[in-house]
This record gives structure tokens, sequence and C-alpha cells, in this order.
């Protein structure tokens, strides 16, 4: 579960069987008082990717810099490039979007999950 702001518009796309998948990022900060009296704050990036009706509804009603609560579980791919170098990218596969702010309401994904053929990417 994270409670961020989204970096950028989701981009929509669609597998060859015509399944719809948006991804987009999510930052959250957190801020604490260092020892030293010092205000210090820390902001992470989460990939996150919804599929199915939870895509498209992700890319219809969200915008950058929107408040978004996202709840899924966290996938790490792996793949190889064309020099043999591997690479690893772990997002959060997203199964619940609540908008934050302006508009609420829990949005949940009812497809079934994809497979390993379906990732596009």
């Amino acid at each position: 579960m994270i409670i961020g702001h989204l970096g950028r518009d989701p981009e929509l796309r669609y597998t060859p069987s015509g399944r719809p998948v948006a991804s987009f990022s999510v930052a959250t900060s957190r801020s604490w008082t260092s020892s030293d009296g010092e205000r210090r704050e820390e902001t992470e990036w989460f990939n996150v990717v919804a599929w199915g009706n939870l895509a498209e509804i992700c890319k219809t009603h969200l915008s950058k810099s929107q408040q978004v609560y996202i709840e899924g579980r966290l996938q790490t791919r792996g793949w190889e490039d064309e020099n043999g170098t591997r690479h690893y990218r772990t997002e959060l596969v997203a199964n619940e979007m609540i908008l934050l702010g302006e508009r609420s309401g829990p949005v949940q994904d009812t497809n079934d999950r994809p497979t390993d053929t379906e990732f596009p990417f």
C-alpha cells in the first residue's frame, strides 16, 4: 500500500491479445528530524502497473502530480539486453486505486491476473 503523487500521466498500452495495461510512477515522501535537529526528507519512486479495467480507469482519471492510494503486490521481472547484461525491475502491480484530494472512492481490478506471456515490456 502506498500513498503518493503521480510523477507522470499514465501510459496505456495493449497486449497482443488486446488486454489493456497502464504504467505510471508514484513518488512517496517521508520526513523526519535528524539527531542534530536538521529536518530531512526522502522520496521513493515506485513503478506502478495496472491491468484490465483498472488500467483504463487509471488512464482516464489520473494525471501527473495527483495524489493517489495504490494497493497491490510487488513483482520483480528480469531480462537480458542485446549485450547479454541482466536487468531487473520491481513494480507495484495494482489491484486497487483510490483517487485522493478532490475525488475519492475505491476502484478494484476484477479481471483475471496476467500470465507471463501477456507482459508487454
